[in-house]
């Protein structure tokens, strides 16, 4: 039934993306409607002029996220949300969601219903509707796939490779919070292993512990860049970490980058955490991920209506693709720019 093994190809050599390019390189589209395939944060489709936006995730129980300290409420909310951030990095509206699940029979309707009281929390913040899906059982714990649709404005679809040279680097937000808050869940989880009575300490960690745990989809950016006139070049969200997501950028626009680590906003909780940790916190925001705030270019005309906006901050600026993708570094030093983040066919320990 599969090959030889001598003649295997690993997944792991191609990594998610290599995947994702060997397989979109024998796909090719044949209806007009089609504008965008595979290849950016969502799909876009034409129908009467309209630009309809489609993405999907698929999140599974011990790879994406680990119940034994993880809400189901929460869970639920943050489906929905880094469904709903795909459509916000194409310059999108979110319209409908449908889930898909597959669980095994452990979970109760109680616990299927507390599920569903997070999708749909976020799915009314949202102004989204939940229409549909498909239920399974499973034999490998608890499955949830989502897919989102909305729609943009006719021009106003922003993609990855739109980024023009000495176009002003920007992300909202702060990064690295949520792979923090990840590492005090772990931190716990393994004291609680050891010794099933001693107390669980997660005091003073609200904010990191609520970035990872119940993040938040931008749709206040799109609607102040909408507020401000600004169309960015390109755009994408992050979930795999800043590095990753600009080399992403570069690449589809074929540029390079200047990024400085000054620039890089992050909240004092997660430092001063990450420093606890033994990590430095530049690397936690450049591969950490999961932290779905949007990354994008903007025309550097557009500096004076951004500079003073308490939720953005210019990090960078792209350049000439033959000067690389490079971080300045707090010293002065240049830094040629890695792909570390998340990975889901890399091998691990």
């Amino acid at each position: 039934m599969f090959e030889n093994k001598e003649n295997r190809t690993e997944l792991s050599q191609l990594g998610e993306f290599g995947l994702i390019e060997h397989l979109a390189a024998s796909i090719h589209n044949k209806n007009t409607s089609t504008i965008k395939g595979i290849g950016d944060d969502c799909a876009v489709v034409d129908h009467g002029g309209k630009k309809i936006l489609l993405t999907t995730d698929m999140l599974l129980e011990n790879v994406h996220f680990d119940l034994s300290y993880v809400p189901l409420k929460h869970l639920g909310y943050k489906a929905i949300a880094v469904n709903l951030s795909d459509i916000y990095a194409m310059n999108g509206e979110p319209e409908q969601v449908l889930v898909s699940l597959g669980m095994s029979n452990r979970f109760s309707l109680d616990a299927i219903e507390e599920l569903y009281s997070g999708m749909l929390l976020c799915c009314e913040k949202h102004g989204v509707d939940l229409v549909g899906g498909d239920t399974n059982s499973s034999v490998t714990g608890l499955t949830i796939s989502v897919t989102a649709i909305g729609t943009a404005e006719d021009g106003k679809v922003v993609y990855r490779k739109g980024a023009k040279e000495n176009d002003l680097v920007c992300v909202s937000g702060d990064l690295g919070a949520a792979y923090i808050g990840l590492q005090v869940l772990e931190r716990e989880k393994v004291v609680f292993k050891d010794n099933p009575n001693a107390s669980i300490d997660l005091e003073g960690n609200d904010y990191i512990l609520e970035r990872q745990l119940k993040p938040e989809a931008r749709k206040d950016i799109i609607s102040q860049l909408k507020k401000l006139d600004i169309v960015p070049t390109a755009m994408i969200d992050i979930s795999d970490g800043l590095a990753s997501e600009l080399l992403h950028i570069c690449q589809q626009s074929e540029k390079g980058c200047a990024l400085f680590e000054e620039k890089i906003p992050m909240d004092p909780m997660t430092i001063d955490r990450a420093k606890e940790f033994g990590l430095d916190p530049t690397i936690c925001a450049l591969s950490g991920g999961e932290d779905y705030e949007l990354l994008f270019t903007v025309d550097i005309k557009d500096h004076e209506k951004l500079r003073n906006d308490p939720n953005i901050t210019i990090i960078g600026h792209i350049t000439d693709k033959n000067a690389g993708c490079n971080m300045i570094s707090r010293s002065g030093s240049s830094v040629a720019l890695t792909a570390q983040g998340w990975d889901a066919f890399l091998k691990r320990p």
